[in-house]
């Protein structure tokens, strides 16, 4: 199915993606507590209770945004676009992650295109 140079392209962009995230992951957990603390915030605002306010911090910070709760007041609707972009920010940087990963496992080489390792 796969030939050897494949399965070594994928262990050396899986292992440099792992190494990433373990360099990335103070910012990623600050970026997840303060989605968790914001939803908690516009929960208790908005009277909807804690698991409502953190499912509606990950929904709309992951720019999904089903509808199914939606915020009234203007604080709580300011506080949605914070964390819309915390969310973009977190997204940003995982994706920034996988391209370096992707980087380390096939560099482009110029005129002879993509190296395998």
């Amino acid at each position: 199915m796969f030939d050897r140079s494949e399965i070594a392209t994928r262990h050396v962009f899986y292992r440099a993606f792992g190494h990433g995230l373990r360099i990335a992951w103070p910012i990623i957990s600050l970026l997840l507590l303060l989605k968790v603390i914001l939803g908690v915030v516009v929960g208790a605002i908005e009277h909807w209770g804690m698991w409502k306010g953190i499912s509606f911090a990950f929904v709309t910070g992951l720019t999904i945004g089903y509808g199914d709760v939606v915020p009234s007041s203007p604080a709580t609707r300011v506080l949605a676009i914070v964390i819309g972009v915390v969310g973009i920010l977190m997204t940003g940087l995982v994706l920034a992650v996988a391209v370096r990963a992707m980087q380390v496992a096939a560099p482009y080489d110029g005129e002879r295109g993509w190296r395998q390792p």
